[in-house]
């Protein structure tokens, strides 16, 4: 009974009409003072709130003396009630957004390692179609039951991965050159993207200190996918053409980096010859 009052409420109607309703449903036609007994409605409050039932289509009664009340089919009300959100829902969709002007969807603040996870994995669960992701080997274990999940669902996931990540369920486009990334030792990161409409991203460091970002916001998330499909990109014409890459730039690309990078190269950590 209390759970089918709540409901009804849910569609409009207070708790009195509530009772005066399901009343209705079990013992109908009923006169006022029958259903003020059957529902525990007081008597004068009993009549009011049939005639507002009545002056919303909700209970009709048969004009005689004394006045009987039946209550309007349940399938009737529903179908009703579903018309009427369907079309306000159609109008607000139409409407609503020209009152105001376009907004901007927010980026969010994340502190600590486990609410950047807890939100990648949230992420990751709400996958429908694709999945780009930047993942070191020492998260690998945490997040590989949510992505092996979302792979079976169907989900389309393209890693980059540090330090000899692999996983059996996609593919995992290995990053072989972590010692020479200008970051701080012992740090690393995650990125993550889905579905084109939402992305995930965290910093780590030794000192396990953490920050990152959540956001939904389109033009985010398409930078930060595009900046591992370049990822993708590069690692695979590594693969394909190592050699020749390597006769140009040197090993590890490092007249490349030294040329981009500049004083801020570290050839010693990349082990760069003597000399160099």
């Amino acid at each position: 009974m209390e759970d089918l009052i709540e409901k009804l409420k849910g569609l409009g109607f207070n708790t009195y009409e509530s009772k005066v309703y399901i009343t209705l449903l079990n013992h109908h036609p009923a006169t006022g003072y029958e259903i003020s007994k059957e529902s525990g409605v007081p008597q004068a409050r009993a009549y009011d709130t049939l005639k507002a039932l009545e002056t919303n289509r909700i209970v009709v009664s048969n004009g005689g003396k004394p006045t009987t009340y039946m209550p309007v089919s349940p399938h009737e009300l529903l179908d009703r009630h579903e018309r009427s959100f369907k079309s306000s829902m159609a109008y607000l969709r139409e409407t609503l957004p020209n009152l105001t002007e376009e907004t901007i969807a927010p980026v969010l603040n994340l502190r600590g390692e486990a609410a950047i996870f807890n939100h990648a994995i949230e992420t990751i669960s709400s996958a429908q179609k694709t999945i780009f992701m930047e993942l070191w080997l020492e998260d690998g274990p945490k997040m590989e039951p949510y992505l092996r999940e979302a792979s079976e669902r169907g989900v389309e996931i393209r890693i980059v991965g540090y330090d000899g990540l692999s996983f059996d369920f996609c593919p995992v486009y290995s990053h072989g050159h972590s010692k020479t990334i200008d970051t701080p030792p012992g740090s690393r990161w995650v990125m993550l993207t889905r579905d084109e409409c939402e992305s995930v991203a965290g910093f780590f460091t030794a000192d396990k200190s953490s920050h990152g970002v959540l956001t939904r916001n389109s033009d985010i998330v398409l930078l930060i996918k595009e900046l591992m499909i370049h990822d993708i990109f590069l690692l695979e014409l590594e693969n394909k053409l190592g050699p020749e890459i390597e006769a140009v730039f040197g090993k590890d690309l490092i007249q490349l980096r030294q040329e981009v990078l500049g004083a801020k190269i570290n050839l010693e950590a990349i082990g760069a010859p003597e000399g160099f």
